[in-house]
This record gives structure tokens, C-alpha cells and sequence, in this order.
């Protein structure tokens, strides 16, 4: 099974809407057949395997990290070919939390008189598809906050200067885990300020796939010169109103302009921004900064998943900037927690990763 998820992390960032899968048949002790989620419209995971181990299938046992589907999609039910095939015997870590599937894909198979076991490795399953999961769930993109900060809570100096806080290490793990997510989403005061490029990158070389650059800019400001506008993939720029000269050479310059409802203070909804994403099957957006996008989506509690880097650096400055603004709490007993943290250590940096405790009654 643990070569099973190794083959559905491979996969994440390239499938959504569907789950990142991994798949593998052993027969004999060996594995015949192995394979992982290929992008919408093409096989899943077991049908890769499948396919994979041909002949050999029959009689043999298939691992797979999540509950094969059972309803006609862009693609045929798994659970027809699996039975077709002969498999004998099938370990699924996780249950698949659409109602479409949940635990009906398990019913199906057993009745056909397949061995059905389940719940091995189920928690690094059910990570790998948290964002799928949350999806299914609630309608709207998992939402994860990434920042890096110095040990006194700053993201750049007073001059505005922020290259580099952290070690090379922890800004090539920050580049990986880009390409987990189908986005990657700033504020346009990062564009202005920093001109990132927000690309994901393979050594030296951007990566074959990037996902989706999306600039929260109310008022389309983002500068048609803009590296971000320059880089393979895609850009969209979220906005309330754009004038129509400005939009013409944002467009001209590679921008897809979306317009979005205004929040009651003017800026862009944010709410009606995720759901138009969920709408194009957007699962999943990494939100880089600035501090007031961040600060809002923890004020308006969106944010699913923290990821941050915390450099052994001193930068001092009452000025400098921290990454998080927004309304903020006022009292310690109202500031966000996480919990399910883990900890991790790159080029001398801190890794911190966890779950904001959502409040009772609240998003």
C-alpha cells in the first residue's frame, strides 16, 4: 500500500476534479500491473494497472488508496473492469467520501465475490485527497495558506526587501508543493511589489504543467508588464471592474479577466471568487500572499491548511511587514490554532504545517 500512495502523490495537482489515485496488482508476490489517476477524461488509476497486467490480473490482488468508483462519469465504472478482470482480491485504504461512490463501490465488488478489505493506510489516504475531499464536501476549493517568515514575524526588511528569508531547501520543497495544487493564488500588491512569477519549476526549467496564476486585483492594477504574464500556463486576473483600456492590455498581455461580485467594502468577494473556481473545477488554490488577501480569508475563515516556513533570522522594524493583516483577533482566546501539526526542518528552517480549529458555527 505504501507504493500505492507513493503513486497517487505522483499524480496530484494534474487530475482534478477527480481524486489523485495509485494503483498496483500483485500476483505471485509480484507486482504485474501498477499505475496512477490520468487527467480528467482518461483512466483511473486501477485501469491503469489493469491494463498494465493484462492476462495476469486474473486471480491476483489489487491495492488502491481509494474506493473505486461505481457510476458512469467521463469514464466507465472501475468496479466493472476490476470484476471483469478476475481480481480476486482487493485492499482499499480509503472510502470515497462522493456520494456517488461511498462505500456502494465496496457493495458492488463484494456481492461479485471479490475479497474486499479496507482501512490500511486509510490516514495518508485520506490526506492525499483532503482537497478533493473538501470539495466533494462543501462546493468550494481547498484553500491553503503558505507563507515564510522570519523568527519575528516579518516577510521583508523596511525597505520592502524579502530576498531571501528562508534557505534555497525550503524555497525548492515551497516550489514542489505548488505543483500539488490546481492553483496559485496572490494579492496584486504582491505583483507590484515583488513581480513574481509564480511558475512551478523543475531544477532550472519551468515544469511541464503549471497551474493556474490567479491575481485578486479589484480594479485590474496588475502591470501588463508583469513576469507572472510572461510564464507558460495560464493567468487570471479576479476583478470587480476593470476600464476598458486597462483590460485590452492586460488581455493583450495574456490576462484572462474575470469579473467577480464586490464585497460589501469594494474589493472582490471572495466567497463568490471560490465558488466561481469550484465552478470550473478548480479543487484546490495555494494562496501565496499578501498579508491582506491572507488576512482576509482567515477573517472570513477560509482557509483550510496552513503551510509555513519560519527562518532563524531577526529582522526587526515596526514597519516591516508580517503575512497575515485583515481584522485579526483582539483577545488570545479568539486567535486561530491549528491542530494535526507536523514539523519539519528544511536548510535550517522551520516547516510548520496544520489545520485552523474551525469555530463553532463558522465557515
Amino acid at each position: 500500500m505504501e507504493r500505492a500512495l507513493d503513486l497517487a502523490r505522483s499524480a496530484l495537482g494534474t487530475t482534478s476534479p477527480n481524486p489523485a489515485v495509485g494503483a498496483l496488482i500483485i500476483k505471485d508476490s509480484v507486482i504485474v500491473g501498477e499505475g496512477f489517476t490520468q487527467p480528467p477524461g482518461d483512466d483511473h488509476a486501477e485501469i491503469v494497472a489493469l491494463k498494465a497486467a493484462g492476462a495476469a490480473a486474473r486471480g491476483a490482488t489489487l491495492f488502491t488508496t481509494l474506493e473505486p468508483c461505481c457510476h458512469q462519469g467521463r469514464t466507465p465504472p472501475c468496479t466493472k473492469a476490476i470484476i471483469e478482470a478476475g481480481i480476486s482480491t482487493i485492499c482499499i485504504a480509503a472510502v470515497d467520501p462522493n456520494p456517488k461512490v461511498n462505500g456502494k463501490g465496496i457493495k458492488e465488488m463484494a456481492d461479485a465475490g471479490i475479497t474486499v478489505q479496507s482501512g490500511d493506510r486509510q490516514e495518508g489516504a485520506e490526506q492525499i485527497i483532503e482537497a478533493y475531499s473538501h470539495f466533494i464536501k462543501t462546493g468550494r476549493p481547498f484553500v491553503v495558506a503558505k507563507f515564510a517568515t522570519s523568527l519575528d514575524g516579518k516577510i521583508a526588511t523596511t525597505s520592502g526587501d524579502s530576498k531571501w528569508i528562508t534557505s534555497q531547501a525550503s524555497r525548492s520543497h515551497a516550489n514542489a508543493l505548488r505543483g500539488q495544487y490546481d492553483a496559485i493564488m496572490v494579492g496584486v500588491n504582491t505583483v507590484i511589489e515583488d513581480d513574481p512569477q509564480l511558475t512551478l519549476r523543475q531544477g532550472d526549467a519551468p515544469s511541464i504543467r503549471q497551474p493556474l496564476r490567479i491575481v485578486v486585483d479589484s480594479h485590474g492594477r496588475t502591470p501588463p508588464s508583469a513576469r507572472l504574464l510572461r510564464e507558460a500556463g495560464q493567468t487570471l486576473i479576479a476583478a470587480v471592474d476593470v476600464e476598458a483600456t486597462r483590460r485590452h492590455s492586460l488581455e493583450e498581455g495574456g490576462a484572462d479577466i474575470l469579473l467577480v461580485a464586490p464585497s460589501t467594502h469594494g474589493g472582490v468577494d471572495l466567497g463568490d471568487l471560490l465558488q466561481t473556481l469550484a465552478e470550473r473545477d478548480i479543487t484546490g488554490v495555494m494562496v501565496e500572499g499578501g498579508g491582506r488577501l491572507l488576512g482576509s480569508l482567515f477573517d472570513l475563515g477560509f482557509v483550510d491548511k496552513v503551510l509555513a516556513f519560519v527562518s532563524p533570522t531577526i529582522i526587526g522594524g515596526a514597519s516591516s511587514p508580517s503575512p497575515v493583516s485583515g481584522r485579526g483577533a483582539t483577545r488570545m482566546s479568539e486567535a486561530l490554532r491549528l491542530e494535526r501539526t507536523t514539523i519539519e526542518v528544511f536548510g535550517g528552517d522551520v516547516f510548520i504545517a496544520g489545520y485552523p480549529i474551525k469555530k463553532a458555527g463558522g465557515q
